[in-house]
Protein backbone atom coordinates (compact mmCIF):
# COMPACT_ATOMS: atom_id res chain seq x y z
CA UNK A 1 0.00 0.00 0.00
CA UNK A 2 1.12 3.66 -0.66
CA UNK A 3 2.12 5.21 2.60
CA UNK A 4 1.05 8.78 2.81
CA UNK A 5 3.69 9.87 5.33
CA UNK A 6 5.83 9.60 2.23
CA UNK A 7 4.25 12.25 0.71
CA UNK A 8 5.26 15.78 1.26
CA UNK A 9 2.33 18.70 0.64
CA UNK A 10 5.24 21.25 0.77
CA UNK A 11 6.95 19.54 -2.08
CA UNK A 12 4.01 19.23 -4.00
CA UNK A 13 3.59 22.70 -3.93
CA UNK A 14 6.02 23.29 -5.83
CA UNK A 15 6.99 20.71 -8.14
CA UNK A 16 4.76 17.37 -9.08
CA UNK A 17 5.49 14.12 -6.85
CA UNK A 18 5.55 11.16 -9.45
CA UNK A 19 5.65 7.69 -7.75
CA UNK A 20 4.88 3.84 -8.38
CA UNK A 21 3.63 0.87 -6.71
CA UNK A 22 3.04 -2.18 -8.21
CA UNK A 23 2.26 -1.16 -12.07
CA UNK A 24 0.37 1.75 -11.23
CA UNK A 25 1.79 5.12 -11.47
CA UNK A 26 0.71 8.10 -10.27
CA UNK A 27 1.38 11.99 -10.12
CA UNK A 28 0.45 14.43 -7.63
CA UNK A 29 0.41 18.14 -8.75
CA UNK A 30 -0.67 21.23 -7.72
CA UNK A 31 -3.62 23.34 -9.22
CA UNK A 32 -4.27 26.41 -8.21
CA UNK A 33 -5.72 25.97 -4.78
CA UNK A 34 -5.39 22.28 -5.68
CA UNK A 35 -4.47 18.91 -6.03
CA UNK A 36 -4.93 16.73 -8.90
CA UNK A 37 -3.80 13.30 -8.81
CA UNK A 38 -3.36 11.05 -11.97
CA UNK A 39 -2.92 7.57 -12.27
CA UNK A 40 -1.78 5.34 -15.14
CA UNK A 41 -0.79 1.64 -16.06
CA UNK A 42 2.93 1.53 -16.34
CA UNK A 43 5.62 1.13 -17.76
CA UNK A 44 5.83 4.23 -19.20
CA UNK A 45 5.91 7.78 -17.80
CA UNK A 46 3.27 10.71 -17.70
CA UNK A 47 4.35 12.32 -20.99
CA UNK A 48 4.95 8.87 -22.41
CA UNK A 49 1.64 7.50 -22.02
CA UNK A 50 -1.78 8.28 -23.74
CA UNK A 51 -3.92 10.56 -21.93
CA UNK A 52 -6.63 7.55 -22.73
CA UNK A 53 -4.90 5.75 -20.49
CA UNK A 54 -4.83 8.22 -17.44
CA UNK A 55 -7.60 8.64 -14.99
CA UNK A 56 -7.68 12.05 -12.86
CA UNK A 57 -9.48 12.98 -9.53
CA UNK A 58 -9.13 16.73 -7.49
CA UNK A 59 -8.37 16.66 -3.69
CA UNK A 60 -7.93 19.97 -1.68
CA UNK A 61 -4.22 20.69 -1.40
CA UNK A 62 -4.23 20.37 2.20
CA UNK A 63 -3.31 17.55 4.80
CA UNK A 64 -6.52 15.85 4.68
CA UNK A 65 -6.54 16.04 0.90
CA UNK A 66 -3.41 14.52 0.84
CA UNK A 67 -5.02 11.79 2.98
CA UNK A 68 -7.68 10.94 1.29
CA UNK A 69 -5.95 11.38 -2.08
CA UNK A 70 -3.53 8.66 -0.69
CA UNK A 71 -6.22 6.33 0.43
CA UNK A 72 -8.34 6.87 -3.19
CA UNK A 73 -4.87 5.59 -4.46
CA UNK A 74 -5.00 2.63 -2.65
CA UNK A 75 -8.41 2.06 -3.80
CA UNK A 76 -7.82 2.89 -7.11
CA UNK A 77 -4.96 -0.05 -6.88
CA UNK A 78 -7.60 -2.77 -5.26
CA UNK A 79 -9.78 -1.79 -7.46
CA UNK A 80 -8.34 -2.16 -10.72
CA UNK A 81 -5.40 -4.60 -9.93
CA UNK A 82 -6.02 -6.70 -13.13
CA UNK A 83 -4.99 -3.71 -15.15
CA UNK A 84 -2.02 -3.17 -12.75
CA UNK A 85 -0.86 -6.60 -12.49
CA UNK A 86 -1.16 -6.76 -16.30
CA UNK A 87 1.77 -3.14 -16.71
CA UNK A 88 3.67 -5.27 -14.71
CA UNK A 89 4.38 -7.72 -18.07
Amino acid sequence: MIDSSTISIQYIKKDDFTGSYRGMRYRLSKTGDGMEVVIWPGPYNYIKTSETKKQRKDFPLTMEGKEDAVKWLNEQYEVQKALWDSALH
